[in-house]
């Protein structure tokens, strides 16, 4: 059985689909240039389908073309050619749908999209051969495809490539950005920094956490002079030895007797952690509650995208428990505006009580963030929030919103597509956001939302 090479080796997939003659195989050649490799013909495979490993300005990824349609009849699409081409778009994660902008859009393109627009798969529309001015009335007719503005170039002269590039950034990861999530496993060590005020009790729960056989590996390359990474195992009750890195802040630990000076401290030694962590546990005195030192400290935390854990340190010595806890979540609720229902776990450095909870919390919280959605998934999702609650018309002219994809993890990062989306009111994103977080399991991590408009090639401003 035919294994696609992106699910051995995790390169994006883009496909390239169009009818014969609007220059598919010229678009697929200038991309992979000499590294062309024909796939062999194999069971449901035609021998017109080939596939290769393209790069384009420093993008990688696996590409696909398809002979896809005959242009014998619009209406007809032979099943075989039918199937490969579905085959292929159904693995891709990003197919570019070609016309020949100086021929004009016909019957059979207007077939092709009305299949496409179908697809869970994102679309975007590129025309070809548009050099000079013969191809301006083919890029207008495009636009009643229902993609949006095309992305204009000629394969055969490399022109537009920059264009193309900027289309397919939100699909294909840069390199750096790529090997960085290849290297993420729920079995690396958790980057975990605990935070808060020097009250709070942070010391006493770092010793309490690490024993007597802690192992401090001083300081490391790339980490401030006044951090050090601490490495050890967390004995978890319910998966076993669990490895943590614990990114420690010697700074937090001085006394300054300027309370203003302290607390400037405070913060600034909570950003140097941060820097490092996956996820951060802010600390608090339970005796104290939540203040405003604290939240300036979390709202700084899910700024920087990390994933936040609250630590109610104390609770063993805490006076009205209950109302205390339930304060501090509406605390939470109102001063985090950006995140609702970060965990809050209960414990006590002095005891040792709470701590595998926290830390349990803190791996699942990082499961979260590193999260990513397929494709499908997303854009179901995104067609059911937008069927419950459809975005406003200011004006009277509707925003339309074609469709969403992840563009990283950790935090979790996305882009919507769509006309008109600057004018979508803050009120609307907030739903959305708060929706995926519901629907997808994002829980109370930072969720990267933004909106990106075609752009329209015949704005001269």
């Amino acid at each position: 059985m035919h294994t696609p090479y992106s699910a051995c080796m995790s390169l994006p997939t883009v496909a390239i689909i169009g009818r014969p003659n609007v220059g598919k195989s010229t678009l697929f050649n200038r991309l992979v240039g000499k590294k062309l490799a024909l796939v062999d013909d194999q069971p449901g495979v035609t021998r017109d389908r080939r596939e290769g490993d393209a790069s384009l300005l420093g993008l990688e990824f696996r590409i696909i073309d398809t002979a896809g349609y005959e242009d014998l009849d619009a209406a007809t699409l032979p099943g075989r050619m039918r199937q490969q081409t579905e085959a292929a778009v159904a693995q891709a994660d990003v197919a570019l749908f070609l016309i020949d902008a100086r021929a004009g859009i016909v019957p059979l393109d207007e077939e092709i999209a009305r299949w496409l627009r179908g697809s869970t798969t994102p679309v975007i529309l590129v025309a070809n051969k548009a050099e000079g001015r013969a191809a301006e009335a083919g890029v207008l007719e495009s636009l009643a495809l229902g993609f949006g503005d095309p992305v204009q170039l000629s394969a055969e002269h490399g022109e537009g490539m920059a264009d193309l590039f900027e289309a397919l950034v939100p699909f294909v990861p840069e390199p750096e950005e790529f090997e960085e999530e290849e290297d993420e496993s729920p079995n690396a060590p958790l980057k975990l920094a605990i935070v808060g005020r020097p009250n709070a009790g942070k010391s006493t729960l770092i010793n309490r956490m690490l024993g007597e056989d802690r192992l401090i590996t001083g300081p490391e390359a790339g980490i401030t002079r006044d951090s050090i990474a601490i490495d050890w195992t967390w004995q978890d009750p319910k998966n076993g030895p669990r490895a943590v890195r614990l990114i420690d802040t010697a700074g937090m630990r001085k006394r300054a007797k300027v309370q203003d000076k302290l607390e400037k401290l405070s913060v600034a030694d909570a950003l140097r952690a941060v820097d490092f962590a996956e996820v951060v546990v802010l600390l608090l005195d339970a005796t104290l509650g939540l203040e405003a030192q604290d939240l300036r400290i979390a709202d700084r935390v899910l700024q920087e995208g990390r994933a936040l854990v609250i630590a109610l340190n104390k609770w063993d010595i805490a006076e009205n428990a209950s109302s205390l806890f339930n304060g501090v979540k509406k605390a939470l609720e109102d001063g985090l505006s950006q995140v609702k229902g970060v965990i809050v776990i209960t414990v006590s450095a002095a005891t040792g009580k709470g701590i595998d909870q926290l830390l349990g919390a803190a791996f699942e919280t990082r499961e979260a963030w590193s999260k990513r959605v397929s494709t499908g998934e997303l854009n179901r999702w995104f067609e059911r929030a937008l069927e419950a609650n459809p975005p406003p018309a200011p004006g009277g002219k509707r925003i339309k919103m074609r469709y969403v994809t992840q563009i990283k993890t950790r935090p979790p990062s996305f882009v919507i597509f769509g006309t008109r989306v600057d004018q979508l009111p803050a009120s609307y994103e907030r739903y959305l956001v708060n929706s995926m977080r519901r629907d997808l399991g994002f829980g109370a991590v930072p969720v990267r939302l933004t909106f990106r408009a075609p752009k329209n090639p015949f704005d001269r401003e």
